[in-house]
């Protein structure tokens, strides 16, 4: 079947087609049905290519929220910007340590993309820090005319899918601010601000959270 086909494409979920098939315990969705959902799709930076020049092996063990602040790029846009080598960073000790940004997933109104497999490092949070070496990624669009809730509900489903397959508490959640960028100022980047208090987490943190962790309680 078509979603078979999909799951087994997105790197890191080919154990997920297993679930199909499956009767739900009650008042619980499949997985295949949250990742359906959230129209989770591959479009890979190929292996030895810009952001993944340099393979670094990771076992997640962390979420990292971002959002793009790119008022005129989808989630598509996004994808090929990385694909082709145009999201650059100036290489240096301490800092970005391949000269590009790469991270695991965009997110938008529409579909969620992956770029990068979740058991490989990205370049997206603290330079050499835990950020990078122990988090997975979520860029969340918010172009012109998107729909913010929509993406937003989408990026929950997305981080509680992440959660359950990789045993990643809810605790382990947590958005670009949390990781203090060593040289930045301010060190803590008011990121993602439309989920963040006066450039702090807070309550609007709080209540995403809970969306995360509505979702998570719908899989068995």
């Amino acid at each position: 079947m078509r979603l078979v086909v999909i799951v087994g494409l997105i790197a890191g979920f080919a154990q997920c087609s297993r679930i199909d098939g499956n009767t739900p315990q009650a008042g619980k969705v499949p997985m295949s049905r949250m990742i359906r959902e959230v129209n989770l799709k591959a479009d890979l930076v190929p292996r030895g290519r810009h952001g993944r020049k340099v393979v670094r092996p990771m076992k997640p063990r962390y979420i990292t929220i971002h959002s793009t602040q790119n008022y005129s790029a989808d989630a598509w846009q996004h994808s090929k910007a990385l694909k082709n080598g145009a999201l650059r960073a100036p290489k240096r000790p301490g800092g970005n340590r391949i000269g590009y940004l790469i991270w695991h997933f965009t997110v938008d109104d529409r579909v969620a993309l992956q770029h990068l497999p979740v058991y490989e490092q990205g370049e997206h949070a603290d330079f050499n820090g835990p950020g990078n070496r122990l988090s997975i990624g979520i860029e969340m669009c918010e172009h012109r005319g998107s729909n913010r809730s929509v993406t937003i509900e989408r990026t929950a489903k997305l981080a509680a899918v992440l959660m359950k397959r990789h045993d990643i508490p809810l605790r382990n959640v947590v958005p670009h601010y949390h990781w203090p960028r060593r040289g930045a100022s301010p060190p803590n980047k008011n990121c993602p601000h439309f989920l963040l208090d006066h450039g702090r987490p807070g309550k609007k943190w709080r209540w995403f959270l809970s969306r995360v962790k509505h979702h998570y309680q719908r899989l068995p």
